[in-house]
Parts: C-alpha cells; structure tokens; sequence
C-alpha cells in the first residue's frame, strides 16, 4: 500500500484504466468499475493520511503500522486483482493486441514518469518499481496464464506469493533486479511493488474470472444496477489513472493551503525523536525497518524511563549501556517484522 503503498504521483491522459476495460461494447459491468473505483477511494483515504503525517498533522509512522499498514496492502491487492480479473474479460478469448498494446504503453509511460518525478523531489526514496510499473509488467506475463486451467493459476499464484518467504538471495542486491523482490535486503522507495509476491494478486484475479466465467457471473453481473448513488465511484473506476495520476497532487495542494492557515502545532518531543531516529536509520535502511525500529526504541526508553536522558544527551553510563542493548533488540524484532510481512 497500498505503502499502496506512498508518495506524490502526477499527470492525467485519455480515458485509460489502471486496469484494462472489460470486453463489452454492449455494457460495461458496473460492479467492477465501482469496485475499481473503490478501491481508489481507498487509496485516497490512505494517501491523505500519509500526507497529514507528512505535514505533521499525524503521528510519525502512523501509516506504515498496524490497521493501517494492512489498510495499503489491501488497497495495492484490489488492484492487482482486478488487473487480472479485466485482463481475462479483456482477453480471454483472443488477445486484442492494439488495445492492449496502447494501454501497456499509457500504464508504462505514466510510471516512468512518476519515477523521474520523484527522483527528483525525493531521490533518497524515488519510486523505481511501484504499484503501476507492476501493473505494466504484470499485464504482459499474465497473458501467458489465459488459456491455462483455473487450478494451474491458482497454484501459480500460491507459488509467487509464497517464495520470497522461503527463498532470498544476494544475487538479487544489484538495483537493476531490485523489480524482482528477491533481494537479501528491502530497498528504499515510498512505493516498492516488486513482481514477487504481487504478480500473485494479478494472477488470483485471473483464476477467478475463469472460474467466474465459467459459471456464467459475468453474464448475469452484466444485468446488475448499483443504482445512481454508486455512479461517482464508478466514474472513478472509469478513468482510474487519470484519478490515480491526479490525486496526490491535489491533496498535498490542500493540505499545504490548509498549512499555511492553520500551522501544524510543533512536535513533540516524541514526534522529533523519531523523526530524527528515522531520518538517520533511512540513510541506509527501508522506511518500513526505519518506522519499526525507531518506534521500537521509543517504546521501550518511555517504558523504562529513559527516554529524558538519551533525548537530552545526558544519558548515564547505565543508560548508555542498556540504549546499546536496546538498540540490538530492536534491530532484531524490526528484522524479523519486514521478512514476515514480505
């Protein structure tokens, strides 16, 4: 998260999807642009936090912790799984190379652009492989899994998701294969959607709208009606990279009007601390490790009453001597969180 992931995205264009359209000049499947469509809402939900913790109007870290950080996973796993849901209606009964072929470049092109913005505006975190360079690559691969029986996709998919769990390398350190995630080490960016696992997601999406449309769903969802309050999400869902693209611009465009009304109040001396803890820790760790960890010291100094000295620069030398032990600990811990959520 989705994290979906974080960070600024720019750019509008044609009415292109995130996803591909359904094949249905007759009509559209509305649940599916409404559930695309939801999902981006969510999204924007999720990004306007980031943005008010960004500014200081949230607590550090607060978006890549707890609901919240299972909020974004969720968010980037819709999308995904509606890639390969549309892809299959798009597809399935032969590829429409044209179309397909202009909306990759479309999907394509808007993600580089959003990695050279933001390599710009924060290069310590640019997102190099994000959720629509994953959408980009994941629709050329899931064109191989079209023809295949549902239960051969979905043992695929199981197999995406679960081997960065049981297999890692250093062959994959090398930036040019950070796309892969299968790194020794998680990289730095405000959004990393690596092929392994989330090509998984894409793939699930593809099992089921073989199985879906084996049962007939699809036919029968064609005769659905949401009715008029559901349209706006739809018209989101519609044009979901235009959305997408536009989003974050205008939030933070907000967000700093509002700022300079009604000012952030000054931090904390909890909120300053962490904010230097991960400042620091980010110069050579993931932002993901950088918020467990940080949050992980913090919690265990106020626990033991530390926490005035070492923030002060006066620690004792038994302070000093447990901030050591602390500091080890929390490493480990904050080690063991990032592998279990890859």
């Amino acid at each position: 998260m989705l994290s979906i992931a974080r960070g600024a995205q720019t750019n509008t264009g044609p009415q292109v999807d995130l996803v591909q359209h359904t094949i249905n000049h007759k009509r559209r499947i509305t649940a599916i642009d409404f559930g695309r469509g939801a999902a981006l809402v969510a999204m924007a939900i999720y990004h306007f936090t980031w943005d008010l913790e960004f500014f200081g109007y949230a607590d550090p870290g607060l978006t890549t912790q707890g609901g919240w950080k299972l909020f974004a996973r969720a968010i980037a796993s819709s999308f995904l799984f509606l890639v390969g849901v549309s892809l299959f209606l798009a597809h399935a009964n032969s590829i429409r190379w044209r179309p397909f072929l202009k909306r990759l470049a479309m999907v394509a092109g808007a993600a580089l652009a959003i990695s050279i913005v933001t390599y710009v505006a924060v290069p310590g975190g640019f997102i190099f492989f994000g959720i629509l360079h994953q959408i980009a690559l994941a629709s050329l691969l899931g064109l191989a899994f079209l023809r295949l029986p549902a239960v051969v996709v979905v043992l695929a998919a199981i197999a995406v998701i679960a081997l960065p769990q049981y297999f890692r390398s250093s062959a994959f350190d090398h930036p040019t294969l950070w796309w892969v995630g299968l790194s020794s080490a998680h990289p730095r960016s405000n959004d990393y959607v690596p092929l392994f696992p989330w090509f998984g997601a894409v793939l699930l999406g593809i099992a089921a709208a073989k199985l879906a449309d084996g049962a007939g769903l699809f036919e029968r969802m064609r005769s659905w009606s949401l009715g008029r309050w559901s349209e706006p999400v739809q018209l989101a869902g519609r044009h979901s990279l235009a959305f997408y693209l536009a989003h974050q611009p205008i939030l933070i465009a907000c967000i700093w009007l509002f700022s300079q009304i009604v000012p952030p109040s000054e931090a904390s001396r909890e909120a300053r601390f962490t904010g230097a803890c991960r400042a620091q820790c980010e110069a050579t760790e993931s932002a993901e490790f950088c918020s467990l960890y940080c949050v992980c010291v913090l919690d265990r100094l106020e626990s033991e009453g530390r926490f005035a000295e070492v923030y002060e620069g006066r620690p004792s030398a038994e302070t000093a001597s447990r901030l050591q032990e602390i500091v080890s600990a929390c490493t480990f811990d904050s080690e063991v969180s990032v592998e279990e959520e890859q």
